[in-house]
């Protein structure tokens, strides 16, 4: 062990409230480099205080407020990640807490105190080793929620083209094939449009109230202080925390869970697999597909499966309409859209063989984002159990790359 201090390129912590681009002259001291750790210095700020973040570089010059402390560490003796996921680590979540000080209101750190933190410091070819295990680990995470995105973005470029363009219709209209589709796909569509108080629509197309085509949801949340509503913990319960941190829109499990007895005390009961969930509040508009029977709190507005408009195609309208439907919303204390104000919104309904056929499309592509997500969160798991034990040399190097290999295979 060693104090922070000891491996800073500099002999102390600097910073300074700056947020100026492009950096003039006089900030470049205050400029950030690749590598460079920075600290939230109070609890509001990157999620709690002493929180650590690696700088990876940017296009554009970039220096730091004062709600963080830099710390640029002598590359020739420490690896900054390493010490980043040091930092990330129980151990080194715990020897943060030891410097963090109560304040009014909010905890926090002061440089003078991250200096003399002791950390471990295991020769550098270790540290290089344990740092690009574990970079690996998060590369392909990376990789897979990008993956996600990108097939997100091509379910939502379909979902334009067809349901709010209308790119296959025009095409029909002045005589082409449309593009992107089979014939029988291609057949579907109309050649012409007819007017409405939406505007031009496809002929055979028709408007309606959303509740009128999707059958929708509240939930509730059993008495917290009876245990026998939460023990044993059975089934999964939702509130729309559980959709705040999530990258894709698939929920495939629950914060808390409740009992048999719990879930009868829910008028909604457990909603099938596949339910599109909306928080109705605080905030509105967290969208996922949930990937097993679960129960839902107050905080959302369900979308049922079996709906003459399914989830999937919901999922895309929801997420295209979002500004209306916030503009529905009111409150007081915080701002929520109801059921009531949720379901007399104007919606367009294709017939249901071209509904059919965007859903086979859309689940295609769906079903390979919850396979990817699903490996993400078992990489995130392998490297969430092998990170303390890296670092705290319990695990050896080539134990860990088998069981990478392992799971990734």
């Amino acid at each position: 062990m060693v104090n922070m201090g000891e491996l800073f390129a500099y002999p102390r912590i600097k910073n300074i409230q700056m947020d100026l681009v492009p950096v003039e002259d006089k900030e470049k001291h205050f400029q950030l480099e690749p590598g460079d750790l920075l600290f939230a210095r109070q609890s509001l700020v990157l999620s709690g205080a002493g929180q650590c973040s690696l700088f990876l570089g940017n296009r554009q010059p970039t220096v730091f407020e004062s709600h963080l402390i830099r710390c640029r560490l002598d590359t020739s003796r420490a690896n900054p990640a390493f010490y980043f996921y040091f930092f990330r680590s129980p151990g080194g979540r715990r020897a943060m807490e030891e410097i963090v000080e109560q304040g009014a209101g909010a905890s926090g750190i002061r440089g003078s105190d991250l200096v003399n933190l002791l950390v471990p410091f295991p020769a550098k070819k270790v540290q290089d080793a344990i740092a690009s295990v574990l970079s690996t680990l998060d590369d392909r995470i990376a990789l897979m929620r990008e993956t996600n995105a990108t097939l997100e973005a091509i379910a939502q470029a379909i979902f334009k083209s067809w349901f709010v363009d209308f790119d296959p219709v025009h095409a029909k209209q002045q005589g082409r094939i449309p593009e992107g589709m089979g014939e029988a796909t291609a057949a579907l569509f109309p050649d012409s449009f007819i007017e409405s108080e939406l505007g031009l629509l496809p002929s055979g197309w028709r408007k309606a109230a959303l509740g009128d085509v999707v059958e929708t949801l509240g939930g509730g949340t059993p008495d917290t202080k009876e245990s026998s509503y939460w023990v044993p913990a059975e089934y999964c319960w939702t509130t729309p925390k559980d959709l705040s941190g999530i990258q894709s829109p698939v929920l495939l499990d629950t914060e808390r869970k409740l009992s048999a007895k719990g879930v009868s005390k829910i008028s909604s009961g457990l909603l099938p697999t596949g339910t599109l969930l909306m928080s109705s509040r605080a905030p509105i508009g967290y969208l996922a597909i949930t990937q097993m029977p679960m129960a839902i709190n107050q905080g959302y507005i369900a979308m049922l499966p079996g709906s003459i408009l399914p989830p999937l195609y919901m999922l895309f309208w929801c997420q295209r309409n979002m500004d209306t439907i916030k503009s529905h919303a009111n409150g007081s204390t915080f701002m929520e859209i109801s059921k009531r104000s949720f379901r007399p919104l104007p919606i367009l309904v294709p017939p249901p063989d071209l509904l059919d056929a965007f859903v086979a499309v859309a689940e295609s592509i769906f079903g390979r984002i919850v396979e990817n997500e699903k490996q993400a969160r078992t990489l995130v798991a392998v490297r969430d159990i092998l990170l303390p034990r890296l670092i705290s040399g319990q695990l050896r190097l080539p134990e860990a790359e088998s069981l990478i290999d392992e799971v990734a295979a």
